[in-house]
């Protein structure tokens, strides 16, 4: 997940991209349909992570209140309490879940979307993250706050991981190259997507669009696909996927500058949807696209405010290398992820120091 500060986008030249060698992958595991929701982990209790303003459901809660279901359509829905008014110090009702299994170096995930989350206040993303971050590494294929119109994605590690080489990618948008949590508040490299039907209101009037996110040995990519722009490869129950006919990633981290095997462990799946926090309420992000003051006028506002938010999925699909180990053990990532615990605490154990040495 994004921690933000003040953000500068680059933006490189146009360049004549090279061609990144594909690599075959066969399918290991479908989440779609009524059986959707089968094999994730609901995250019970406050957001832990970034201050968000929400209480995640569990899994029994989030059907009965209607925040996680099966629609009409066959799609899965996660969404945010839209029917409750609040009052102070409440917060709203929303959905966090993390794949049972996690994923190894040598896999590849895809999520078919037709609708994402989006409106002041809103801080969606669909990402993975191992156990021990940030010894494990976080991947965001998809994360934005507020009324942004492109998505935003990246990745976050340990010391030592660079975004080195940004010519095999079709995204010229680059906001930072040190991945490094303890590099610029935890930006992380963070690439945006040029296109605004990547997110938002535009996403959904396109029809939705497709998310590939390759985690390789080779290094770490994303492509981003509007339904109408959908290539051939990803069209009906394909169980193989050649990300050769993907042609070039939106973004793409390569392993000269930071290589996965080094900076990465197996990743569990997580959607979650959280309002305002370090992030979307920030007063650097929010007054980019939104007015007022994000909790009171919004999260205890009216519900209304969250008709928009919610993600709508056709599937989510995971490939991996043919022969090679690609689904490990069931995860307890959402439970055990301690990335902002971890960062407190190092604050606060600073914070001591400091005392100590005054009044010594």
């Amino acid at each position: 997940m994004f921690f933000p500060k003040t953000r500068t986008l680059v933006c490189i030249g146009a360049l004549l991209l090279p061609s990144l060698v594909g690599a075959q992958y066969q399918m290991v595991k479908e989440y779609m349909g009524q059986n959707f929701f089968d094999d994730w982990d609901f995250y019970d209790n406050f957001d832990n992570l970034t201050n968000g303003d929400v209480n995640y459901l569990s899994a029994k809660d989030a059907s009965s209140q209607q925040l996680a279901f099966i629609n009409d359509a066959g799609r899965a829905v996660m969404k945010v309490d839209n029917s409750s008014t609040l009052k102070f110090p409440n917060k709203r009702n929303s959905v966090r879940i993390a794949s049972k299994s996690k994923y190894t170096i040598g896999s590849l995930w895809i999520a078919d979307m037709t609708h994402v989350p989006f409106g002041c206040s809103v801080w969606p993303a669909w990402w993975s993250s191992a156990p021990t971050w940030p010894d494990g590494g976080e991947i965001d294929t998809f994360e934005g706050v507020n009324q942004v119109t492109m998505n935003q994605m990246g990745i976050h590690s340990s010391p030592g991981c660079i975004h080195s080489n940004t010519s095999v990618q079709s995204s010229t948008l680059i906001n930072s190259t040190d991945c490094s949590i303890f590099a610029n508040q935890n930006e992380g490299c963070i690439i945006t997507n040029p296109t605004t039907k990547s997110y938002g209101a535009e996403f959904a009037n396109a029809g939705g669009g497709v998310w590939v996110t390759e985690f390789a040995v080779k290094g770490i990519s994303i492509w981003f696909f509007t339904r109408a722009s959908m290539p051939d490869a990803l069209q009906g129950n394909a169980s193989t996927i050649d990300t050769a006919a993907l042609g070039i990633p939106v973004a793409n981290w390569p392993a000269d500058g930071c290589s996965p095997p080094d900076f990465f462990e197996p990743q569990s799946l997580i959607f979650d949807i959280t309002l305002c926090g370090d992030y979307a309420g920030n007063s650097n992000s929010f007054f980019q696209t939104c007015s007022g003051v994000c909790y009171q006028d919004w999260v205890l506002g009216s519900p209304s405010n969250y008709d928009n938010a919610f993600f709508e999925v056709n599937y989510v699909r995971v490939y991996g290398e043919p022969g090679e180990l690609t689904v490990i053990g069931s995860s307890d990532a959402l439970h055990s992820y301690t990335a902002e615990t971890s960062l407190r605490m190092i604050s606060v154990i600073a914070g001591l120091v400091t005392l100590l040495y005054m009044f010594l």
